[in-house]
């Protein structure tokens, strides 16, 4: 048999995984997050008058309960497995994005007539369209993480990436596929949205500035803190800051199995979103005692059937129990009982 096909594919897959540098797990930015969680914990032994150890500071980056943790191995095969699901789901949301860009264009021209180009300079064009299309993201993540949270069905299918006990860059990855699919069509429905308002607006076409094809500004939050929200480290942002930037305490607080944290923080770069519609919950600088994951004693945690399988049964179940309440006959008044 011949499997060099299959291996260019594996091959292709992790280079665009971990050597694009506008990847969401590149290689690059894990490094320069692990350089800036180091440089915070020298800081802080610094402040307390402690001796910088790198073998020390390693260790309090990856503690043994963490890397041993059932959970962590379980988001190793998340990353696995959406490695290869994840190309092709967002390839589908790419033309979702795509076509929806250009009808809106279409429909905007044939209903009010074409824009005149605007006389700004291409480059100047180039960033209010990325930086629409940054705001259309994070206002997609924030809508589909709040329905998600809010709607039984949607929450069985993330209840999954909520699930981890311990939190590590790859618990990003632990997403059911069908969330994921929902998600990354969200995502294609309110940036097309954005960015076909803008180049209407604009009278021209016009790209939004990335790398691998991630806009920018997102690439930039990467390489800054994203990887560090799926972390132990308590980093805060607080006052106008924590209404501004999501900050990886804010996120932390999201995971949290404290019944006041639950609902907040569904923001992913940008705290902006949930400060304006009333899910903001900014953390002290102050480390709170945190305790991670949803139902973690439960039967076949972390395991393919628990996380993968069951959410079908169970959402399943919430469907069919919704459809069932609303045929059950509506019981009239005793008024108008006594007049049937």
């Amino acid at each position: 048999m011949d499997f060099s096909a299959g291996i260019a594919y594996f091959l292709s897959r992790l280079n665009l995984a971990f050597l694009a540098p506008g990847s969401h797990i590149s290689l690059f930015s894990l490094a320069s997050a692990l350089a800036i969680a180091l440089l915070v914990l020298a800081f802080r032994r610094h402040q307390r008058g402690r001796r910088i150890r790198l073998r020390v500071l390693l260790r309090g980056l990856f503690p043994r309960r963490i890397v041993a943790s059932p959970s962590s191995r379980a988001d190793v095969g998340y990353f696995y497995f959406n490695l290869f699901v994840f190309g092709i789901v967002f390839g589908w949301a790419l033309l979702s994005y795509a076509t929806l860009s250009q009808s809106l264009v279409g429909m905007l021209t044939a209903t009010f007539g074409p824009m005149p180009p605007a006389p700004l300079p291409g480059f100047v064009a180039r960033g209010i369209i990325t930086v629409m299309a940054f705001l259309a993201y994070e206002l997609g993540y924030w809508l589909n993480h709040y329905l998600s949270h809010r709607i039984p069905f949607l929450w069985e299918f993330h209840k999954v990436h909520h699930s981890a006990t311990v939190l590590t860059p790859l618990t990003n990855f632990r997403v059911h596929p069908v969330y994921m699919c929902i998600f990354l069509n969200i995502l294609a429905v309110s940036i097309g949205l954005a960015t076909g308002i803008g180049r209407y607006l604009l009278g021209r076409p016009a790209l939004p500035y990335g790398l691998s094809d991630t806009n920018l500004i997102l690439v930039l939050f990467i390489y800054v803190y994203v990887h560090l929200q799926h972390s132990e480290l308590w980093i805060a942002f607080t006052g106008w800051l924590g209404r501004l930037f999501m900050s990886p305490a804010h996120h932390q607080i999201h995971h949290s199995r404290n019944p006041a944290h639950f609902n907040k923080n569904m923001g992913s770069c940008l705290a902006l979103w949930d400060w304006m519609f009333g899910t903001l919950y900014i953390p002290s600088q102050e480390p709170e005692k945190l305790e991670f994951g949803v139902e973690p004693d439960r039967e076949q945690a972390h395991t393919i059937r628990g996380e993968l399988i069951a959410p079908f049964i169970r959402g399943a179940a919430i469907l069919k129990e919704s459809f069932e309440r609303r045929a059950r006959p509506v019981p009239l008044p005793a008024s108008e009982h006594e007049r049937a």
